[in-house]
């Protein structure tokens, strides 16, 4: 269910996601990241969709957390009053399971990235599947900026997508990186012109959403597995995912359209 600020709506089998709050480039705020934790679990068990896009509304993606925010409880708690630090860490850990849903849920998930993305916002970009960034997109994981260590997964995530070495420097430094940088990283998957973003994300999205659902949930497992799991708990896990996709519908529509030459019509089943 859509709130302020985090927009909802499904079109051919896309769930699309906005962050919304252009004013602050889209700053997490608590009413977005309970919007998350509501639609994420939501969305999938919803049989009607097939792919989940998350972008955000404006000139830009998501600036991370919002600092002025920050600054103005900080000011507020100079006494010592309000919520402890373990406390704030349980808060701040529950908040972080977006990325865990996003990454581990089980329908395919691209995030939408033009302008910046920043800290927190760069790591649920990295926690989605896919990326699909404008040619004015701009990366930085911004933490030394504020005295922060990071959150939402982005060491993790950036650690295996391009090595420890260059992910300590991007946290050590929080240089600002564009989007041919990003891509020549592996941080994203494709650049296109600002103005052919949403087109092209869609038409991505769309494919996924009319391809064989059931096969792509146990792809992410095996692909999930792979990044952590050793070639023999990997092998299991493969074995046994695809005798289960072999027992689909899907699987069984699109050896007969093979057979008859033609394009298969996948139904999720």
């Amino acid at each position: 269910m859509s709130n302020e600020h985090l927009l909802e709506r499904i079109e051919a089998g896309v769930a699309v996601l906005t962050m919304n709050r252009p004013e602050s480039l889209n700053a997490l705020s608590d009413e977005m990241m309970a919007g998350f934790m509501d639609a994420l679990p939501r969305l999938a068990r919803d049989a009607s969709v097939g792919a989940i896009v998350v972008t955000g509304a404006g000139r830009g993606f998501c600036a991370g957390g919002d600092v002025k925010g920050m600054a103005t409880r900080n000011e507020g708690s100079g006494g010592g009053g309000g919520p402890s630090m373990e406390t704030r860490a349980r808060g701040l850990r529950a908040s972080m399971e977006i990325s865990r849903l996003l990454h581990d849920g089980p329908k395919p998930t691209i995030a939408m990235v033009r302008g910046p993305a920043a800290g927190a916002g760069l790591s649920l970009a990295l926690a989605c599947d896919i990326r699909m960034v404008s040619d004015t997109t701009r990366l930085t994981t911004a933490f030394a900026n504020v005295g922060f260590s990071g959150d939402f997964g982005g060491s993790w995530f950036m650690t295996k997508m391009v090595g420890t070495a260059k992910a300590r420097e991007l946290y050590f430094t929080a240089d600002r990186i564009d989007a041919a940088q990003a891509l020549e990283l592996g941080l994203v998957n494709h650049v296109v012109p600002d103005s052919e973003l949403e087109e092209k994300t869609m038409a991505l999205a769309t494919r996924i959403a009319n391809g064989p659902r059931v096969a792509f949930e146990y792809m992410k497992k095996n692909l999930n597995a792979a990044e952590s799991g050793t070639l023999e708990q990997v092998f299991d896990m493969e074995a046994w995912n695809m005798t289960r996709t072999g027992f689909t519908e899907d699987h069984r529509e699109a050896a007969r359209a093979f057979v008859e030459k033609r394009a298969p019509s996948f139904k999720g089943r």
